[in-house]
């Protein structure tokens, strides 16, 4: 339900009437390009216009919703009754020759990672081609399992981070350390308190550029193998969270469903932990398939699948 007129004009008061955009797709805003409108986007190009976006939605009961590049959600088909706000902060700068600040709504990748490695900074390469932007990036502390023998290992993002400036929760600003985030496989305090990340400094190590080019090209070798092409196959990345020691795909793989399609939605024929939009899938579709992935897996195995995605609206 659109908020009510008195709040409108308070908001459209507050953040100026050319910035607050109606009816808005919230489709081609996300990775999975699925999803209905959003009453109302403001885009947040500053992290002061971020602050006060927020301030604002809360102060005037507003159901509002921080949006990056949205990669991890799944919106309803019906869209968001509420404020949607984008995440545009912007700006990428060097402190020295080894610690790099940017906005929570920079692109990690090709913008910071193009960024840092022209510098000859390693770190975040270990990220090439994962759709995120900085502040989504700590929201579920960005991995990769390096695939090269020799450092065949899980990549997280908390091994870069040095500290960030946040709103928090109850509304100050604050610059606090990786330790803050209390960081675990896809988890971050931010999924349990409504802190928002504004900006990151991140303290990379020198690496030779031959080397850095090498893992960008094997990492981007290995995804191309295992993960679909976003602008053929649009998608979240996977679904479930990790079984520890077992993994969701392979459940769903075993149970028979890798390829399975519903309407317009598939599980991807190369990886079953991934659903794929094949062209103007609905929400409810995708939803069908996960229900189905959810059901099967426990009925056969045991196994319990939870989704690590976000749901957006309602569904």
């Amino acid at each position: 339900m659109m908020p009510k007129p008195d709040m409108l004009q308070a908001l459209e008061n507050e953040l100026g009437v050319a910035r607050l955009e109606r009816n808005v797709p919230l489709a081609p805003l996300t990775t999975f390009r699925v999803g209905g409108p959003a009453d109302l986007l403001y885009r947040a190009t500053t992290a002061d216009e971020l602050v006060r976006a927020i301030q604002i939605a809360k102060a005037l009961e507003i159901p509002y919703f921080l949006l990056g590049r949205g990669a991890n959600i799944l919106v309803a088909d019906k869209g968001y009754r509420g404020l949607v706000i984008r995440s545009e902060v912007g700006g990428i700068d060097f402190l020295d020759s080894e610690r790099v600040i940017a906005g929570a709504g920079v692109d990690t990748f090709p913008d910071l990672i193009d960024a840092t490695v022209s510098r000859e900074l390693g770190g975040l390469h270990h990220f090439v081609g994962i759709p995120s932007t900085v502040g989504g990036a700590l929201w579920q502390n960005l991995h990769f399992l390096s695939p090269a023998p020799e450092r065949e290992r899980t990549v997280f993002i908390e091994e870069f981070l040095e500290s960030a400036e946040i709103l928090t929760w109850d509304g100050n600003r604050r610059t606090v350390p990786v330790e803050y985030f209390r960081f675990g496989y896809d988890h971050s305090i931010l999924h349990e308190q409504s802190d928002v990340v504004l900006s990151a400094t991140f303290h990379l190590n020198p690496t030779p550029l031959e080397e850095l080019q090498r893992v960008i090209r094997e990492n981007l070798a290995w995804r191309d193998e295992r993960h679909p092409d976003l602008w053929l196959y649009p998608c979240v990345g996977s679904i479930f969270k990790k079984i520890e020691g077992i993994g969701a795909g392979r459940l769903i793989d075993e149970c028979g469903l890798k390829g399975h399609v519903h309407g317009k939605a598939g599980i991807f024929h190369k990886h079953a932990n991934i659903i794929v939009n094949l062209g103007g899938a609905k929400a409810s579709e995708v939803l069908r398939l996960i229900d189905l992935a959810r059901d099967t897996v426990a009925q056969e195995t045991g196994y319990e699948l939870i989704p690590e995605i976000t749901f957006v609206g309602d569904f």
